[in-house]
């Protein structure tokens, strides 16, 4: 029930765009939440829109901590019953050496586990993965279910935009699991894809400036449309905190709720916002078309869980959002 108290949680990474987004719903849920950041001080960093969340004031507690130096942790999740570890120490983009990032994101997993394992407290950690960690594969055929697992070495072969980030994100959930199972640690991993809605923290989400890319004019990222798994963030938000509550939970879920096509895109955006200038969808015959298999959500639904949102809430909310902030 909203509102009643639910004790204390941690949510890494906080000022994210799906970090932020669960630490308003866990607000509302009545949880006291901790929430890290690499390094805060009042005068340089504005983060209000988290501390002026309804709430906020009275059970929300910003505290810096960095993935980078995993031993941050250990204060910081002693006394928390749950741990959403939704932060990633590897960007996108960033342009340093494999093993270096790898390295990196499997030593702030396992560091922030252990200091889970050491609290005596936590009793679930809810892991964010990535959509990205089960998609990539020469093997894969029909529906992807949890199941499935990137291949590391299909994408250093294949070499896609952000393989550093893929391929990182892919072996520090692998660690996760293992780590736990090796410890008895009640660890659940959220896989979800793209993931579109309206957003609290300042910047743009990279996967909102995709899906609007037609709006933005930036030909180079209608492939990444071409079909692809969308999630609202919402409906994301909602999921970690089922899967921290639910008893019986247990592995990976994947948390996708619909497939599009640039098609669908164009022609929604083209009829609903005239006002900008959208490719019609002749212009976008040549674009090849993702094999990606889809995603199966069916252990999540299975559990319990329902999504609320559908395509046009989804965008609708990115759009407006982003209008607000001054961006489109």
């Amino acid at each position: 029930m909203e509102g009643e108290d639910k004790g204390v949680v941690c949510v890494t990474g906080g000022t994210g765009y799906v970090a932020s987004w669960l630490i308003m719903r866990l607000l509302r849920h009545g949880y006291t939440v901790r929430a890290t950041i690499r390094s805060y001080s009042d005068s340089h960093r504005d983060i209000s829109y988290l501390t002026n969340l309804p709430g906020g004031s009275e059970r929300l507690q910003i505290v810096s901590a960095d993935l980078n130096r995993p031993e941050t942790f250990d204060g910081v999740v002693r006394g928390c019953t749950g741990v959403f570890h939704v932060a990633h120490p590897v960007g996108f983009e960033e342009r340093v050496p494999e093993q270096v990032t790898n390295e990196r994101a499997i030593t702030a997993t396992i560091g922030l586990l252990r200091a889970c394992l050491n609290s005596k407290t936590v009793k679930r950690v809810v892991y964010t993965s990535s959509a990205f960690t089960v998609l990539y594969s020469d093997k894969i055929s029909g529906i992807i279910d949890e199941s499935n697992w990137t291949d590391v070495d299909f994408v250093r072969a294949q070499n896609p935009f952000g393989a550093a980030y893929i391929i990182s994100k892919t072996l520090a959930e692998k660690a996760a699991l293992d780590f736990a199972a090796a410890h008895g640690l009640d660890l659940v991993s959220l896989v979800p894809p793209m993931i579109i809605g309206p957003y609290l923290c300042p910047r743009m989400p990279g996967s909102l400036y995709t899906a609007l890319a037609m709006i933005f004019g930036d030909e180079k990222q209608y492939a990444h449309l071409s079909k692809t798994s969308m999630v609202h963030v919402d409906d994301v938000a909602s999921a970690h905190i089922f899967l921290l509550e639910h008893p019986d939970a247990k592995g990976r879920y994947i948390c996708s709720s619909l497939e599009v096509t640039i098609h669908m895109v164009s022609e929604f955006l083209s009829t609903k916002y005239p006002e900008y200038s959208i490719p019609k969808p002749d212009s976008l015959k040549g674009i090849e078309e993702s094999k990606h298999p889809g995603l199966s959500s069916k252990k999540l639904l299975d559990s319990g869980f329902k999504f609320k949102y559908g395509f046009e809430e989804m965008f609708d909310g990115a759009i407006q959002c982003c209008k607000e902030k001054g961006f489109i």
